[in-house]
């Protein structure tokens, strides 16, 4: 009897632990409503936010159970109910310059997490396999554990907010940017294919490399300067730590170049500094920064001619274009992209239409055909907010719908003039353009008529609020 007793205890306990995804909820900081808006100059914050540094169980590269980080940032007013929005992170100069850091030296990426939880989102931050307190060299652009460290802080985070009063609704919004766009759409597709095309309710990838055996691999195999040589060692030493391409750098990289890569991975060189001493190098010792020509020449022959090379190989298994999105869905890209060619969208939207994604369920769009990868980036977001903005909805606990649900805008499309009808009173109107510009800001009376005789032919974010806060976004068509 004492066995079987001590047998149950013990199965009972290890059900339980494994059952938890959450080890650790740290507060670092909170930002003011005021603070938000003028730290972005948006006028739409809705309400302050709290930030908090989660651990929680996960898997690293080897597939052993490890402890994984990320930020999780939660609007500071529990009387609403929020929808979860998942950001991935871009390419990290360091270990420990992720999103969790933030409010310390590396982590300035994470005061995203501020404004979407601003914005009346449960804001969802992942640091990725082997970064921030995950052990062992990230898994960079790799498709399981990118999916796998953002599924479990997803549980991680409905466990904390359920023990916390946070209460989330079942709308999910995802995006990220370079490497994250990656992580944006490896996740979608996931949460796609394990929950339904509903469980997304919208989401936005954003400069991306989706084609890593097509558009990346071509980069890397041809001749043209390139001055970002650093995802190359970056993304095979990420792939190393799964699959085991090689046992000592020099079987692959030139030995010329294997002591600054070794530095990066060991964490005594950050990934920007390597890439300026390799570019360097690479300049002196053959003319060119070319990607490529950090690889040993009899590696790369073979990687040219062997379409079952091993790296052939775990590139097509990690692309992430071959496949059909069914919510809601934007790429934006910008064409002069320098360091993520913008081929990578074109790429995934050709694949994607090709295999019945309708074009107005996916949009791919150059938003800004001038912007290199940096300048991009803002416009990129910006267009994504407003893009969900257009999908979210918040709740209180004592109101049975949203203002979208009471209070529609009349006519739609309109040319000249809109008002609302409906039973709720809306008491401000702001109308922004998808350029993020506020173009009409004005508060509102029941039965006033607003003129939009100034605004240009295309779409529009109206977002109606009332007296008790709670904020609605719709979408208004113009055509004159």
């Amino acid at each position: 009897m004492r066995s079987l007793v001590l047998f149950i205890v013990v199965t009972l306990f290890s059900t339980f632990s494994f059952s938890q995804n959450l080890v650790s909820a740290t507060l670092n900081g909170s930002r003011t409503k005021a603070q938000i808006t003028s730290l972005f100059s948006l006028n739409l914050v809705r309400n302050g936010a709290k930030y908090y540094k989660l651990t929680y169980s996960s898997k690293d590269a080897k597939g052993q159970l490890d402890t994984l980080s990320g930020l999780m940032v939660i609007p500071d007013d529990l009387k609403f109910t929020y929808p979860s929005l998942v950001y991935q992170h871009g390419t990290s100069d360091c270990k420990k310059c992720v999103p969790s850091s933030y409010g310390s030296t590396g982590g300035e990426e994470g005061q995203l997490g501020l404004l979407f939880a601003g914005l009346g989102y449960v804001a969802v931050l992942p640091d990725y396999v082997g970064m921030g307190e995950g052990r062992g060299f990230q898994t960079y652009v790799h498709d399981a554990t990118t999916v796998s460290a953002t599924e479990d802080m997803m549980k991680a985070v409905k466990e904390w907010t359920a023990q916390n009063g946070v209460i989330t609704n079942d709308q999910l919004f995802i995006t990220g940017y370079s490497q994250g766009g990656y992580a944006s759409m490896a996740y979608h597709q996931h949460v796609q294919k394990a929950s339904g095309a509903t469980a997304v309710t919208a989401a936005a990838h954003l400069s991306g490399p989706y084609s890593l055996s097509g558009v990346m691999r071509d980069l890397i195999l041809g001749e043209a300067a390139y001055n970002y040589p650093a995802y190359v060692p970056n993304t095979v030493l990420g792939f190393n730590e799964v699959y085991n391409i090689y046992n000592e750098l020099g079987e692959f990289f030139k030995p010329e170049y294997v002591s600054d890569i070794s530095s990066y991975y060991n964490g005594t060189l950050s990934l920007f500094n390597m890439n300026a001493r390799l570019v360097q190098k690479l300049i002196a010792n053959t003319g060119a920064s070319v990607g490529g020509r950090l690889i040993r020449d009899d590696v790369m022959a073979d990687i040219r001619s062997n379409p079952n090379h091993k790296l052939n190989q775990i590139l097509k298994e990690n692309d992430l274009f071959r496949w059909k999105p069914e919510s809601p869905t934007r790429i934006f890209y910008c064409k002069a992209d320098d360091q993520v060619p913008y081929l990578n969208s074109v790429v995934a939207r050709d694949s994607m239409y090709a295999r019945g994604t309708s074009n107005t369920l996916l949009q791919v769009v150059d938003i800004n055909s001038n912007a290199n990868h940096s300048t991009c980036f803002t416009p990129a977001l910006t267009n994504t907010l407003l893009f969900f903005l257009s999908f979210q909805r918040i709740t209180t606990s004592t109101q049975d719908g949203t203002i979208s649900d009471l209070m529609t805008l009349y006519p739609n499309p309109t040319s000249d003039y809109v008002f609302l009808k409906g039973d709720t009173e809306v008491t401000q109107v702001i109308i922004w353009d998808l350029d993020g510009k506020q173009r009409i800001n004005t508060p509102y009376y029941s039965g006033d008529v607003i003129s939009t005789k100034d605004l240009e032919s295309g779409t529009y974010i109206v977002t109606l609020i009332n007296d008790n806060g709670v904020i609605s976004n719709q979408k208004l068509l113009i055509k004159r």
